[in-house]
């Protein structure tokens, strides 16, 4: 079986969806499996070994003159392969990293409509290109704003469309109308020509079902999962770490830089606990020009608050910071305005051991399952608070938590968990007895 994962980039930034996806096609081809990650638009960036291949197809440059230049809807092939470079579409996403979705409304339309889009060449390459080329069983979109892709590669290659569930709320509730209303109209309509979506849980699964209008039966579960290398084979020991640092502690948080994420929500909960507490917050995670301000709000925030100097900002990690990271924490605190369609921060502290505190809303109250960690009212600080302080005030139920989120990665959320999910799904869309008859597709 031949299975293509198309992959949205995010140049070079970290995002969730490109490390998710790039975990998947390594853990398939840990598994003897024929699978290739294909960049869409620009080049993706991980904190693992990279393994997209090196073409990039719907490249950005082409998709934005396409939708903003009548002209480049009717240039020769060759002269868009000039526009492809992997250097040019570098620095396309230096030069657009303070859009914001409100910006992106009418090429969102665009791209939806797929063949009947502006980028109608654009699909009509990839679809040539999968069909004589590669050949594909299957064609993995990394997530719902892709599925304008679904009807001419489908039509083109045979092979059966599955598309992952990866947060596409969260830009699409910031674009207005006119173009909002059209969006979520053809997200419906194309989501008919996919054959499965695949969700990482339960929570996003359900909301997605009615967001998309799509059945219960065509949606599965597959939770993600870690290259646990690097992690601790064993519960880390809480208390000798804080022994070691005399005393301190210290609350870890990554995500990607972005008021959805509530980096402004763990300084304040962080302030409250200085009261009585030597603690201190250390954060990190993917930034981009359009959150520039945030970050100055936070530091300010900080600076207001009388924690200036408990407050570090760390920027986007490497595999080994982010490693370094959850050694230093002892408690991970991942405080989302926004219910949280994925979590792998979460699952990643889970995997070092490390107390988890998150909002009781989206993925969280699953990922933690009332064993790895604490919940806590979303888009409250002080109950925020409360529940680190709860973790911390206890050093037993501290390191029962650590050991509970360190035994649940490694019976959920592996390589081969993950993998094996997947590999149910992809069998049960091209099964000639599961075609056409809407049968679900295994959970995990």
């Amino acid at each position: 079986m031949k299975i293509v994962q198309i992959t949205a980039g995010a140049g070079g930034r970290i995002c969730g969806s490109c490390l998710h996806d790039n975990a998947l096609v390594r853990a398939l081809r840990a598994r003897g499996r024929d699978a290739i990650l294909v960049p869409a638009y620009v080049p993706t960036t991980t904190d693992e070994e990279n393994v997209a291949e090196p073409r990039i197809v719907c490249g950005g440059v082409n998709v934005w003159l396409q939708e903003h230049v009548p002209l480049f809807r009717h240039t020769p092939w060759w002269i868009d392969r000039l526009l492809d470079g992997r250097g040019l579409l570098a620095w396309l996403s230096s030069r657009t990293s303070e859009t914001k979705p409100a910006d992106l409304g009418g090429l969102t339309v665009s791209t939806l409509a797929g063949e009947a889009g502006h980028q109608s060449k654009e699909v009509e390459k990839l679809a040539r290109w999968l069909a004589v080329d590669v050949k594909p069983d299957v064609v993995h979109l990394s997530n719902a704003l892709l599925v304008g892709l679904a009807r001419h590669v489908k039509k083109a290659t045979g092979a059966k469309i599955v598309c992952s569930l990866s947060g596409e709320d969260v830009f699409i509730e910031q674009i207005p109308e006119p173009h909002y209303g059209e969006i979520r109209r053809l997200l419906r309509e194309r989501s008919h020509d996919v054959d499965h979506f695949v969700a990482l849980n339960r929570f996003f699964a359900g909301f997605m079902a009615e967001y998309l209008n799509a059945p219960a039966e065509k949606i599965s579960v597959v939770r993600h999962g870690v290259d646990l290398a690097g992690f601790p084979a064993g519960p880390p020991d809480l208390a000798a770490r804080r022994a070691a640092r005399r005393g301190r502690y210290v609350i870890g948080s990554l995500a990607r830089l972005c008021p959805e994420k509530g980096l402004d929500q763990a300084i304040r909960a962080v302030s409250t606990l200085a009261v009585s507490h030597d603690v201190e917050l250390i954060a990190a995670g993917a930034t981009s020009g359009a959150e520039a301000a945030y970050l100055a709000e936070c530091r300010r925030l900080a600076a207001d608050l009388g924690m200036a100097d408990r407050f570090t900002w760390l920027g986007q990690v490497d595999r080994p910071g982010k490693l370094r990271l959850l050694e230093r924490c002892d408690v991970f605190a991942m405080p989302t305005a926004h219910p949280e369609a994925k979590g792998l921060p979460v699952i990643e502290a889970m995997a070092g051991g490390v107390p988890v505190v998150a909002p009781d809303h989206g993925t969280f109250p699953e990922l933690l399952s009332g064993e790895a960690g604490l919940l806590h009212a979303p888009n409250d600080p002080a109950d925020l608070a409360r529940a680190l302080r709860a973790v911390l005030d206890d050093s037993a139920r501290a390191m029962a938590l650590g050991a509970a989120g360190h035994a649940r990665v490694r019976d959920y959320h592996t390589f081969a968990t993950m993998a094996a999910g997947h590999e149910a799904v992809y069998e049960a869309v091209t099964s000639p007895a599961e075609t056409g008859s809407g049968s679900r597709a295994p959970s995990r």
